[in-house]
């Protein structure tokens, strides 16, 4: 009697690795595009998902396939690759930045405390993987999903915390309250 093949790939169990468990996932955008043939119409899709663990870490996949649930695995595991380091400062944004990607241009604005995420689509998923649970958004160029994403995550890679601005410009930070000696 043969033994039953053994997957190479963790591909079934979902939290096989640790790193897997605690990331979240959304699913942006799905997109069907159909190609017709000589027996009518073969369908195709394609996924956009959004990774992040809440902590300040997040990325994008873009996945396609003939089949959904494969085109959003794909997409998954390309998430999980592409995660980036977002600087966050008590639960916001350190300051006011725009990302551009393409066509879609997205700016970012510091809120104050209890404001919550005021954003729409594809730019709320981002800053919601990433942690983030006061900053105010707007989309100002294309509204593609793919471009408004990627423009979201091209903002948050050039946010910087104040401490590593002075680190770089060799400089010592100094608290809000002591008074600068000249």
């Amino acid at each position: 009697m043969a033994e039953p093949r053994k997957r190479r790939d963790n591909q079934g169990d979902r939290n096989a690795q640790g790193e897997k468990g605690d990331l979240t996932e959304k699913v942006v955008f799905i997109n069907r595009c159909a190609k017709v043939v000589k027996g009518g119409r073969r369908f195709s899709f394609s996924a956009l998902i959004v990774a992040g663990d809440r902590a300040g870490k997040v990325g994008v996949g873009f996945g396609k396939a003939n089949e959904v649930s494969e085109a959003i695995r794909k997409a998954s595991d390309s998430a999980r690759k592409s995660l980036v380091k977002v600087a966050v400062r008590d639960n916001t944004i350190p300051h006011e930045v725009i990302g551009e990607f393409g066509g879609g241009r997205v700016l970012l604005k510091p809120a104050s405390p209890g404001t919550g995420v005021i954003a729409g689509g594809g730019v709320r998923a981002v800053i919601e993987a990433a942690g983030i649970r006061d900053v105010l958004a707007k989309s100002l160029g294309s509204s593609n999903h793919a471009n408004v994403v990627k423009a979201t995550i091209s903002a948050l890679q050039h946010l910087r915390l104040r401490d590593e601005i002075y680190k770089v410009r060799g400089k010592v930070a100094h608290a809000a309250h002591e008074p600068v000696a000249a």
